[in-house]
């Protein structure tokens, strides 16, 4: 059995890490003061830059099939790179990405909207979360219903990532509620801003914010349906099973990061005529954070290596997420801890990560469903306590 990286894992991690500490890491200070203004951290044209310079490095589309100028990486490397992005807080993330459950989409949609987004083009987003339907996505009740050559949608969404600023959403609507969302009464649309519908900004308590879309007699072309009619929500649980390896291998960088932090905090402050960090107290906290983050490293990489091997990544990406957001959250906690009232203050980046991972334990699947998800596969026999080796 062997844990190390291939010298082709090794040598794309180290040049995203050098990029990112080369081109990212130096406009933190800026990030920071302009998010004490209450202004955006980088603006969409800055973000634009970065991914531009990253390009010429040859990264552009992780994830991106290679006839669309991507470099279709394996999932493993996906997931080293979103560590190495985690790193930082400057809201960066590498260019010539689109969402995956776009690749569905016709020859003349992929024209219209997929082409544009991987080259920056246009901003998308996805709305399947509404007012009554979070961790219960089968309970939608945005309706479309079909009207000649059109479809009339009405209802609302909530919690859009990226809605505040989408030129267009993928909305997954009822087209048939006696079938019910979860079993093909459910179907995706694409549907342009300029087609009537609205976003309305939420404030929350971490930087930036997602939004609210209201959808009010808004009229769809037949021919903007994403798949097929009644796929929407089999095409939703595609979308959101994406992040449940790339979101905790976020968190990782994160950790890796804060923890660093209290490493040289721990050996530099001094209180009573001694450093820190020979008090047992701060001791504990180092090595309870580093054991916790060591167990997650390789429960989302053995859910990233899942998804290479062609396996079913379910269960494996549950235990990865739940276990990511929750050692992420607690690493941040103890770094601010052991930060004291400077760790408090928004001068360090600390108190920003402790808003901004808070997230993680809610959002593409809750702490809760990631639990329903791993105990509903052991009670039901889906899989074997022990995964692939047992």
């Amino acid at each position: 059995m062997d844990f190390s990286l291939t010298d082709e894992e090794r040598a794309v991690r180290d040049t995203v890490r050098s990029f990112i500490q080369r081109e990212v890491m130096p406009l933190e200070a800026e990030v920071l003061r302009r998010e004490r203004a209450h202004q955006p951290g980088l603006d969409h044209s800055e973000v634009r830059e970065l991914q531009l310079k990253a390009r010429k490095f040859g990264f552009w589309g992780l994830a991106t099939p290679e006839e669309y100028g991507g470099m279709n990486l394996p999932a493993v490397l996906q997931s080293l790179i979103w560590t190495e992005l985690g790193r930082t807080f400057v809201p960066f993330r590498f260019g010539g990405e689109a969402d995956n459950i776009l690749f569905h989409a016709t020859e003349e949609q992929k024209r219209e909207f997929l082409v544009p987004t991987i080259e920056g083009e246009r901003r998308s987003c996805f709305a399947i979360t509404e007012p009554g339907a979070g961790s219960d996505a089968a309970n939608i009740r945005l309706s479309a219903r079909r009207d000649g050559d059109d479809w009339i949608l009405d209802g609302e969404k909530t919690f859009i990532t990226g809605g505040h600023d989408a030129d267009f959403a993928i909305v997954v609507a009822v087209t048939d509620r006696e079938k019910g969302a979860r079993n093909g009464g459910a179907t995706a649309f694409l549907v342009d801003r300029s087609m009537g519908w609205r976003s309305e900004f939420i404030q929350t308590m971490g930087e930036g914010g997602p939004a609210s879309l209201i959808f009010d007699g808004v009229r769809v072309p037949h021919r903007n349906i994403l798949g097929e009619i009644g796929q929407g929500f089999t095409l939703g649980m595609e979308w959101i099973g994406k992040g449940r390896y790339t979101i905790p291998s976020h968190a990782i960088g994160i950790a890796e990061r804060v923890l660093q932090m209290a490493i040289d905090h721990a050996n530099t402050r001094e209180t009573f005529g001694a450093k820190i960090g020979t008090n047992q107290a701060i001791q504990w906290m180092i090595a309870d954070s580093e054991t916790e983050l060591e167990a997650a490293r390789w429960l989302v990489l053995r859910s990233a290596w899942t998804v290479d091997q062609g396996l079913d990544p379910r269960h494996a990406s549950s235990m990865g997420k739940l276990y990511g957001a929750g050692m992420v959250n607690r690493v941040v906690d103890r770094v601010l801890q052991i930060h004291g009232g400077m760790g408090y203050t928004r001068e360090l980046p600390i108190e920003r990560w402790y808003r901004q991972v808070r997230l993680y334990r809610i959002f593409e699947g809750t702490d809760e469903m990631q639990r329903l998800i791993i105990s509903r596969d052991l009670l039901r026999g889906y899989t074997k306590i022990g995964g692939h080796l047992a």
